[in-house]
């Protein structure tokens, strides 16, 4: 499944584009944000190593973002995602598109084979997964709709989730409003337009400051391909003050070095099918893959398995030593993009591995 690719960026008339792209959901520009839509792909600018500079100068640091923080916006956020816009969100066009059909394959209780492949189907098995995973929604600054994926891991504070940056924003300066995505709200378990756990607003974010790149001269594909797509989120709290944590509890994380064939199970709601009949998912249920890890010959900084999930994965685990009885692994990594931008096989899902970068931004979001 081909993931389009974008690249975003603060400047007026290129949000359209990174909306379609993190819409779709998963990739770095050319294939990082090629998780997003096909229209793109037209836009996108294709990875080229000398062009990392831009990214890449100065030191990294964490950029943060404010989010919803009074009850009135948390309120407005949260009746903002009504089921049918759920269902809806990373539509191309809206207006005109049908409202999925749910997804009702059958739950299976039975404990999915250890280390068995898998390119991409339904997660029936339950567990841990199906509770801290889920759709995590915004608004693009040109009012469209998109989703991405991400997940609740293990805090100080019970409320750190996390997922890719350009899930969160496009490249550019920070202080520049358009360069964020809105209405941040997170569905843990989404499943066919419900929030069976509930749905939570977003009350701060940061990436990076590898993303305060000028737009002219840097993709978010060129950051994403040197290892800087990882965002960090604190979730409010749920009614009556729980943290996210207590309600859906939590992935271990892990910032170890890539390991050369480990087995590595992802999760992720690919939703490209909105946009084009060939495309079996829309996001309705949450889609599991399975596999060893390799690095992209084309980026070998991003490290990933057989997956043929497509846009609006992006963002989502990449667990190892994942228990398919509990449910339950550490996340090394975070969906990044496809084998057009990493390179290798047709079709394969990359991931940012978690290194000193994404501990910085894990270190400040348990904090908060």
């Amino acid at each position: 499944m081909r993931i389009p690719s974008h690249r975003p960026c603060g400047q007026q008339g290129t949000h359209k584009t990174l909306r379609r792209a993190v819409g779709a959901t998963v990739t770095v520009s050319a294939a990082v944000v090629a998780l997003i839509t096909p229209a793109a792909a037209a836009n996108a600018a294709p990875h080229s190593p000398s062009s990392s500079s831009g990214g890449a100068a100065g030191p990294d640091t964490t950029t943060t973002h404010v989010g919803a923080r009074t009850a009135q916006e948390r309120n407005r956020v949260n009746a903002y995602w009504s089921p049918e816009r759920m269902k809806l969100a990373g539509a191309v066009i809206p207006e005109i598109t049908p409202v999925p059909e749910d997804d009702n394959t059958p739950d299976d209780p039975r404990p999915l084979p250890a280390n068995t492949p898998e390119s991409g189907s339904v997660w029936t098995h339950g567990g841990a997964v199906e509770k801290n995973v889920g759709r995590l929604f915004f608004t693009f600054s040109d009012g469209y709709d998109g989703s991405c994926t991400a997940t609740v891991v293990t805090s100080a504070n019970r409320s750190t989730v996390i997922t890719a940056a350009h899930c969160l924003r496009g490249v550019g300066a920070p202080s520049d409003d358009g360069t964020w995505n809105h209405n941040m709200y997170f569905v843990p378990g989404y499943r066919n337009g419900t929030k069976p756990l509930g749905g939570f607003s977003i009350r701060t974010m940061a990436t990076s400051s590898r993303w305060n790149a000028d737009p002219n001269t840097t993709a978010s594909s060129d950051i994403a391909a040197d290892g800087y797509d990882t965002g960090l989120l604190v979730a409010n709290p749920a009614t009556g003050g729980r943290p996210i944590a207590d309600v859906t509890g939590s992935q271990q994380i892990g910032f170890d070095q890539p390991v050369e064939d480990e087995f590595v199970h992802i999760f992720g709601y690919p939703k490209d099918g909105l946009n084009d009949p060939g495309d079996k998912y829309v996001g309705s249920r949450m889609i599991h893959c399975a596999g060893t890890s390799h690095p992209g010959p084309k980026a070998p900084l991003l490290w990933g398995e057989t997956c043929d999930m497509s846009g609006g994965s992006s963002g989502g685990p990449h667990l190892a030593h994942f228990d398919t009885r509990t449910g339950t692994g550490t996340i090394v990594g975070v969906t990044t993009t496809d084998e057009e931008l990493a390179g290798g096989q047709n079709p394969t899902l990359y991931a940012t591995r978690l290194g000193d970068s994404a501990h910085r931004l894990y270190d400040w979001a348990q904090s908060r």
